[in-house]
């Protein structure tokens, strides 16, 4: 089949006008309490593209964003795809050598950078080899400032001609081993998500407001806070503060969203500010959204009870864009992922592809329009993850014979204990029903025997301590729960758990640790 004529800038943007909601309110920027139309929108959006034009920017090359949840974000965004050039659009917690490799492998010619990280750029000069135009958001004046740059450009921008086929975005991975890898997104793919997971679950219209914990970076805040509300006219709300409780719960006061996304770290976050003290009122909420971790069946019960406000849990990757697994409003099976999205498909396979029964564990594949059309640069790791129609999603999965799937940890994470496996999540959720708990992370580690036994590390709430006995506690509440073979054998008190800049488990920082001399069998907790 031939590719059908698409700009997304169209689809997202400029429809909203077509169908008379100039002035509706597409954002609230909620650090300054100032509202965007759609029309305002439009207006930026075109101005962006003229100026990347006027720089030399041409259909095809790289306009890489780092930018905080800005307006800006949206009109930079939609600019550079409106002029058919390809937006790279970057985690902003990285440090300098990271974005040196970003920008090279690339081969973004545009940057659009927030004043408060150019500083993280400004060093990388020599060492860019195809950054020609840095464009600074928050700088009042001179020649490389975002805002005088537009204001004089014409509000007026016919589309650039594009396919659906087109390459419209790329979203690197969060590159939690290795280099992050650039998955290359088509001009179609936003619409796809936004047809079977903000309809098709969420049953998103122009009347509701959304709020997302989840940062415009991640492939999961990109839809929540940008792609999903504009494409039924919707007002997403922007903060670009970090998004501890005490904030979140100001601006979901303040600006009254219907739909509220986040994820399980920050859910146990806010959940604790609420047991310690701290008030929250989420009435106005129809819906919760959570993805990045599984969400743990005792958490969302404790959400439910203290908001009155369902978390439908769901699964999503960088590559297949948004989720393609999610539970469903009124039909939540907590601690699962749901079922399958509407517009995907589903299988569970063995060691050698072939589809194994409801009830066991397996490896999930996907199929569905909005899978990347590959890795940039990448080949072999392309070839590798999809596989024709299908993607590897690396997680393990079984599905129940109702059509619910449940999460049994990476590919990767599973453990063989006992010569039974072993889910890693199921260990972890399993431990964060005690009430001494907060979080916690399982992975394999040697025993004297050279056997592999499950090793959790812990984060305890704030009026708990760490001993020998709270260890022993530990185990025997997971025996209580679980198979006695699954139990923790060790126990590891620590602050926080390393992850990623979008709330994953670093497991193989973990793996590092329980595998140094510090804590080798025999040797008693450590506590950090």
């Amino acid at each position: 089949m031939m590719a059908a004529p698409m700009n997304a800038t169209e689809a997202f943007v400029d429809a909203n006008i077509r169908a008379g909601r100039g002035e509706s309110p597409a954002i609230v920027d909620a650090a300054s309490n100032r509202t965007i139309t759609y029309r305002d929108v439009l207006a930026q959006v075109n101005r962006t593209g003229h100026a990347l034009r006027r720089l030399g920017i041409r259909a095809e090359e790289r306009v890489m964003l780092l930018l905080p949840d800005v307006p800006e974000f949206a009109f930079a965004f939609f600019g550079a795809i409106k002029i058919g050039a390809v937006v790279v659009p970057v985690n902003t917690l990285l440090k300098p050598h990271d974005y040196e490799y970003l920008l090279n492998d690339s081969r973004a010619r545009a940057l659009v950078v927030h004043a408060s990280l150019l500083p993280l750029i400004e060093p990388l000069q020599s060492s860019l080899r195809h950054l020609q135009h840095p464009l600074v958001v928050g700088a009042e004046r001179g020649a490389a400032s975002y805002a005088a740059m537009l204001a004089a450009e014409d509000e007026n921008l016919t589309a650039e001609p594009m396919s659906d086929d087109d390459a419209a975005f790329w979203l690197y991975s969060s590159g939690t081993t290795g280099f992050p890898k650039g998955a290359i997104h088509l001009q179609h793919d936003m619409t796809c998500c936004a047809e079977s997971f903000a309809r098709g679950v969420l049953g998103i219209t122009a009347a509701d407001r959304t709020f997302s914990v989840a940062r415009l970076f991640f492939a999961y805040g990109l839809g929540n806070a940008l792609y999903f509300p504009f494409y039924v006219g919707a007002t997403t709300i922007l903060h670009p503060g970090r998004p501890e409780p005490r904030l979140v719960f100001d601006v979901v006061a303040r600006h009254k969203p219907t739909l509220f996304y986040s994820v399980p770290t920050s859910y146990a976050a806010m959940l604790a500010a609420m047991d310690a003290g701290t008030q929250a009122d989420f009435s106005s909420v129809r819906l919760c959204s959570s993805a990045g971790e599984p969400l743990a069946a005792s958490l969302y019960e404790r959400w439910r009870a203290r908001t009155g406000v369902e978390i439908l849990d769901g699964i999503g990757s960088t590559e297949v864009l948004h989720t393609f697994l999610a539970n469903r409003a009124g039909r939540v099976r907590p601690g699962s992922s749901g079922e399958i999205v509407p517009g995907y498909e589903a299988r569970i396979v063995d060691a050698d592809g072939r589809d194994v029964p409801d009830g066991e564990i397996g490896d999930l594949l996907i199929k569905g329009e909005s899978t990347c059309a590959g890795y940039w640069n990448r080949q072999e790791q392309s070839r590798r993850t999809i596989c024709g129609e299908w993607i590897r999603t690396g997680d393990k999965y079984s599905r129940d014979a109702d059509g619910y799937f449940w999460y049994h940890g990476r590919s990767d994470d599973m453990l063989k204990v006992s010569g039974q496996w072993v889910s890693p999540a199921e260990v972890e959720a399993a431990l964060i029903t005690h009430a001494a708990v907060l979080e916690a992370a399982v992975v394999g580690r040697e025993d004297t025997e050279r056997l592999v036994k499950p090793m959790a590390f812990v984060v305890l709430k704030n009026g708990h301590t760490a001993s020998v006995d709270l260890e022993h506690e530990l185990q025997a509440h997971v025996k209580a729960r679980l198979a006695p073979y699954k139990y923790p054998r060790w126990v590891t008190f620590i602050d926080e758990l390393p992850k990623t800049a979008t709330g994953k488990i670093q497991r193989y920082k973990l793996r590092a640790l329980a595998s140094s001399p510090a804590s080798a069998p025999g040797e008693p907790p450590i506590t950090t």
